[in-house]
């Protein structure tokens, strides 16, 4: 039996590449041999975007997540029926949609609505995989709420500019009263350096989070460039590429499974 590790991707502050994370840290995974399944948890679904969904007669996460807020459980079956597979980037899948917003709203009374998505992704769910990664939306809300309860690893991507850690002592503390009151297994594996470049913002970008939070930061750091948009656009990841983007993503997996 696999020991799934479930790990967020989160930062409430967008645009620092927290789905570019998730697709790539996924595919240079799968390219490792591990099986993994992303799970889209913004009612913008760029993720399932990214990994070509269109649309289907399949449940989304929004039905799961109404399934359990409306039975108080839901059947593995009917998680599973969720699952797509992206063949061209080795990737297992549950995709959002849009009416994942009228479902945040509905959650705020849901009883124990902080363990409904913990309750979709079941040990008997995701016992076939070794990673389950979750893409959150940018909001300190609910549904991200719902993401750190459910995941035993938090990756916080943050964009190497000015500002760069405004926001992050929040999100360390949401992450503190998480672990004191309702999932004490959840450890914050790491902040990752994204749009990297080498510039004097970069460097002192680098200097700032590294000075605050030390070992925190993963070693690795994402390298600014054009080819993250280009791969999102054809739903082909870096990881598929010779670039050096796929090298930092390469690296995060590495740095990843030193950690057991």
């Amino acid at each position: 039996m696999k020991n799934t590790r479930i790990i967020a991707v989160a930062n409430q502050k967008g645009g620092v590449g927290k789905t570019t994370t998730t697709v790539n840290l996924g595919a240079s995974l799968a390219n490792k041999g591990k099986n993994v399944l992303l799970i889209d948890c913004d009612p913008q679904a760029n993720l399932s975007s990214y990994l070509g969904y269109k649309g289907d007669d399949k449940p989304t996460i929004t039905d799961l997540i109404n399934r359990v807020i409306e039975k108080g459980k839901v059947e593995p079956e009917y998680v599973k029926s969720a699952v797509r597979h992206n063949e061209l980037n080795k990737l297992d899948y549950i995709p959002s949609d849009l009416a994942l917003s009228a479902t945040e709203i509905s959650l705020l009374n849901a009883l124990s609505r902080e363990t409904i998505l913990r309750r979709v992704l079941k040990k008997d769910v995701v016992e076939e995989y070794d990673f389950v990664i979750i893409d959150c939306l940018p909001t300190l809300s609910i549904l991200l709420i719902n993401a750190l309860c459910a995941a035993g690893e938090l990756i916080i991507p943050v964009q190497t500019q000015e500002l760069a850690i405004k926001g992050l002592d929040a999100l360390f503390g949401v992450c503190e009263q998480i672990v004191d009151t309702v999932n004490p297994t959840l450890t914050v594996r790491g902040i990752l350096p994204t749009m990297c470049n080498n510039t004097t913002v970069t460097r002192d970008a680098l200097a700032e989070i590294k000075e605050k939070y030390g070992d925190k930061v993963f070693d690795c750091c994402i390298k600014n460039s054009v080819e993250a948009a280009k791969s999102s656009k054809s739903g082909k990841a870096l990881s598929n590429y010779s670039n050096r983007l796929r090298e930092g993503y390469d690296k995060l997996a590495e740095e990843i499974e030193e950690v057991e």
